[in-house]
């Protein structure tokens, strides 16, 4: 059973918390945002060699993976306004431990907390909207939300380059004067809706999905596309999907039998919620390919790579716009609409990518397609989750669909990387990999008919079960 938010809670108002939720997640997007400008200058401090310098990135996103599940169970049972604040603070002192670190070691170890962290923020924050919001304004604050990415992405640049300045450090001290503002108002306006619960936590399943991921993450990042055979056999990655084998059973199981599951199996038992994570995979692949747009830009144009991040102004500005566009349409006309056109401008953009001669026009106008579409499926997936599950297991649901998302983004870096370099000319190869990729989206497409229309589900976990 669960408890409803104190009276002083209750009154808060609903902007207030959409404030709050906002930077906090903002914080969390700039730090994938923000650290390219900060990458050479880290690599002249600590003489990092290339394959050290991208576990920058790349171990941030790894831990972001492994949090979002765990960080959302725990605010189902220990609250979201507690789970929210320790995942803020906790990155704040991480950004703190990465801004002064002595060695190489230190900086990625705080780098990992940093992406644990941030992993738990957005679907705490998500969980948060659909305690706080009635279900006729959840899509416009999922939105509101999601548009965060899209500003991400144009605040980060820029603000990495004036910060830069002062040194590199400053990228990530930004983060502190910031999460202490969100932290004081949390703490003031957060609803503090629970799960009571005198069930253990599930240690066990926690630290299997963590192996799980964590395996399967380093798998799919250090796969080889272009010798699939030879690389997939290889001691560096075999064993890990060997690992994944033998985790991915056992977590099964154990969550069968434990009172209190990370994830609980009866999540599964919607079709609706399969459907989500299937496109929310194929959403994460599409996202993916975004990164390489700027390289194509460069190979293409023979631009300068500052000059290919503005040529970029398109996507983020669609992504800025179609965000809170996407969940008022959800609020008015039911997610599955909404998603599917997302789905199809997505489409639209990729093969005008892969199939129009690259031009400064063709180039613009896929750009706007995918991000409007991009960002037209992240508020109406989150919606359908909200709506699907019950109260007592929305940030698991929300931490399910946020590592659905992670998994696709990985492998798709994997595969438009590996197919853009087997091709004998770059731009061909990209526009061979952008092609892949609509094909996994138009897969999504059709499956996404079978969504339930309109605002209610028939047969949601909610309804059955209490789950």
């Amino acid at each position: 059973m669960c408890s409803r938010p104190n009276e002083s809670n209750a009154d808060n108002k609903p902007r207030r918390v959409l404030a709050i939720l906002f930077v906090g997640v903002l914080i969390a997007a700039l730090d994938i945002a923000i650290v390219g400008p900060a990458l050479p200058a880290i690599q002249s401090d600590f003489r990092a060699d290339e394959r050290v310098l991208s576990w920058v990135y790349g171990i941030y996103i790894l831990f972001q993976l492994l949090g979002a599940p765990v960080m959302a169970k725990l605010s189902d049972r220990k609250g979201r306004r507690l789970i929210y604040i320790t995942c803020v603070s906790i990155f704040a002192i991480a950004s703190l431990i990465v801004a002064l670190a002595p060695s190489m070691f230190v900086l990625l170890t705080g780098r990992a907390i940093q992406g644990f962290c941030a992993g738990g923020i957005l679907p705490v924050a998500s969980a948060v909207i659909a305690d706080t919001f009635p279900p006729e304004r959840r899509g416009r604050a999922l939105g509101m939300i999601g548009a965060v990415f899209g500003v991400a992405f144009l605040l980060g640049p820029l603000l990495g380059g004036i910060l830069l300045r002062w040194g590199w450090q400053w990228l990530f001290l930004v983060n502190i004067p910031l999460a202490v503002v969100v932290v004081w108002q949390a703490t003031k306006v957060l609803p503090t809706t629970r799960q009571f619960s005198d069930k253990p936590l599930d240690i066990s399943g926690i630290i299997l999905l963590s192996v799980m991921l964590g395996a399967l993450a380093w798998s799919i990042s250090e796969l080889d596309i272009t010798e699939f055979a030879a690389g997939f056999t290889s001691v560096r990655i075999l064993p890990f999907f060997i690992l994944v084998a033998v985790c991915a059973p056992l977590f099964y199981f154990s969550q069968r039998r434990v009172a209190d599951p990370v994830i609980h199996p009866q999540l599964l038992t919607s079709i609706e919620i399969r459907l989500v994570c299937v496109i929310a995979f194929a959403t994460g692949f599409a996202e993916s390919g975004m990164v390489f747009l700027p390289a194509i830009a460069v190979v293409g144009f023979g631009v300068l790579e500052t000059t290919a991040s503005f040529m970029m102004l398109p996507l983020v500005l669609a992504l800025i716009i179609g965000a809170p566009t996407a969940g008022r349409m959800s609020d008015k006309l039911g997610p599955k609409r909404v998603i599917q056109v997302g789905l199809v401008l997505t489409v639209g953009g990729q093969l005008a990518f892969s199939i129009v001669p690259l031009s400064y026009s063709s180039l613009f106008t896929a750009c706007t397609l995918v991000g409007l579409g991009i960002s037209s499926l992240m508020a109406p997936l989150r919606y359908v989750v909200i709506r699907e599950v019950s109260e007592a297991q929305r940030g698991a649901g929300q931490g399910l669909l946020t590592t659905c998302l992670g998994i696709g983004r990985l492998t798709g870096a994997a595969m438009v990387g590996g197919v853009a370099a087997s091709s004998a000319f770059l731009v061909t190869g990209y526009q061979n990999a952008l092609m892949l990729s609509a094909g996994v989206m138009s897969i999504a497409i059709i499956l996404s008919a079978a969504l339930t229309a309109g605002h209610s589900s028939r047969s949601g976990p909610e309804h059955a079960s209490g789950i």
